[in-house]
């Protein structure tokens, strides 16, 4: 198997980690893709050894935790320094994730939480002096993550269309 490429039994198992890594154990996902609870364990390590699982992740609810404030940030980099600068941004306090855009003058988009107007002033003025342009800022309400349903899709058998009857 190339690297990147999956089967569909590698595709069902992510399929389920993403709807609940932390609560779903191998022997779920053995039962519902009818494989033994090895093959699925084997697998995972697979998975992880060739890096396209790259962790297991909480989804927090900042607000809950005390950070009312969760915004994106929309910068543009320099092409030549963009992945160092989003890599920099990231030791920022506040800052929860970091993606480089491949296109457009908006390449770098920050999510970082706050417990008020300050905490996200202070964030915006560290990027800026990392070399980040300040182009945009969204307060976000709240985030849903879901898992991809084409990792499902491709390892369940189509229904049938057939309706008994003739044509």
């Amino acid at each position: 198997m190339k690297n990147g490429e999956l089967d569909d039994i590698d595709r069902g198992i992510l399929y389920y980690l993403q709807q609940d890594a932390r609560g779903t154990s191998s022997s779920d996902i053995a039962a519902k893709l009818d494989l033994s609870s090895s093959t699925v364990r084997t697998r995972l390590n697979r998975l992880e050894e060739r890096g396209i699982i790259r962790g297991y992740h909480l989804d927090i609810d900042y607000d809950l935790a005390g950070y009312p404030l969760y915004t994106k940030i929309i910068c543009t980099a320099p092409i030549p320094e963009r992945d160092s600068l989003a890599d920099r941004a990231r030791e920022i306090h506040g800052v929860t994730a970091v993606r480089e855009i491949m296109t457009g003058e908006r390449n770098v988009y920050v999510n970082a939480i706050g417990t008020d107007h300050d905490d996200l002033n202070r964030i915006t003025e560290e990027l800026d002096s990392l070399g980040l342009t300040v182009v945009d800022e969204k307060l976000i309400r709240d985030e849903y993550v879901c898992p991809y349903h084409g990792f499902l899709d491709a390892c369940e058998e189509p229904e049938s269309t057939d309706d008994g009857g003739t044509d």
